[in-house]
């Protein structure tokens, strides 16, 4: 009997590392106009990106339904196997719910986790998932970790602008205007499930010092545990700048030895947040060491 690990596409994480790690990925669905894309499947988060900033109007992300979910489902249990499935926070999907229904009939050998967390905060909640499971947990026992351990995963983003939260209807566009103006660069962070902004800055310099600032509202980052940094668009050049910054910082702090002791992964964001934050934009996904 083996344990399944299932997350949907939200996670952004690549096929083959999920492959590697025994880690399925269901593709949420994405619309621009009346084009309908499987994400990772239809469509890549690159080309994601390249439609994204040439549109006038935001694409759509769909739930995916409790049907995909039961199928999958019913095809581990007919082969013995449990499974551990994460979600998308529920504050921001239904594709939680829909997991909860399609798991309603197999309450012994299916169990859902709200991750609570988008995009690489959900992503390192699978990570520790797949390392439970090497330590030979059962399912029920890594969603119970799972559930715990959560808590303390922080997520904190820096935009480069107003502008994709005005289109997503998020501020009003006078308030986007003067935030172009005044080089306002947002950042925002998942909090109980949700999306909020956690402060404004004016320029880049003063946005990634409040990013490091968050950072340290936490305690730091707990190094033992995934940790992952994620851009938005079509470079990455801004999220590498994070990354040496944040370990320049944390060989000060003394929390590793040198700056190259260590190597941050950095991915892409895909197209469920990516709507919403725009190109540009960089996230620190961790778990916190308080």
């Amino acid at each position: 009997m083996a344990i399944r690990i299932i997350v949907d596409s939200s996670a952004d994480m690549e096929e083959d590392y999920a492959c590697a790690h025994g880690i399925t990925i269901i593709p949420m669905t994405i619309t621009f106009g009346d084009e309908e894309f499987a994400e990772g499947v239809d469509i890549s988060r690159t080309e994601f990106f390249e439609r994204l900033i040439e549109s006038d109007e935001l694409p759509r992300t769909s739930q995916i339904p409790p049907m995909v979910f039961q199928d999958l489902f019913q095809e581990a249990v007919a082969a013995g196997d449990t499974v551990v499935c994460i979600t998308l926070s529920s504050h921001i999907s239904g594709t939680y719910q829909s997991a909860c229904i399609a798991a309603a009939p197999f309450k012994e050998s299916v169990f859902v986790v709200d991750s609570e967390n988008a995009t690489v905060g959900e992503r390192i909640l699978a990570e520790r998932a797949w390392a439970l499971r090497d330590e030979g947990l059962s399912a029920a026992d890594i969603a119970y970790c799972l559930d715990q351990e959560k808590k303390d995963i922080r997520l904190v983003a820096a935009l480069d602008g107003l502008e994709y939260l005005r289109r997503g209807g998020r501020i009003s566009g006078a308030a986007a205007a003067i935030g172009g103006l005044l080089s306002i660069k947002p950042v925002v962070g998942v909090v109980d499930g949700k999306v909020v902004v956690l402060g404004k800055a004016r320029g880049s310099k003063a946005s990634r010092s409040m990013v490091f600032e968050e950072i340290e509202k936490a305690g730091g980052i707990d190094f033992t545990r995934p940790v992952w940094v994620a851009y938005s668009g079509l470079s990455d050049k801004i999220g590498r700048k994070y990354i040496s910054d944040s370990l320049a910082i944390a060989a000060e702090q003394g929390l590793i030895e040198s700056p190259d002791a260590l190597e941050l992964p950095l991915t892409l964001v895909g197209a469920v947040i990516g709507t919403h934050v725009g190109p540009d934009g960089v996230a620190f996904a961790f778990f916190a060491r308080e």
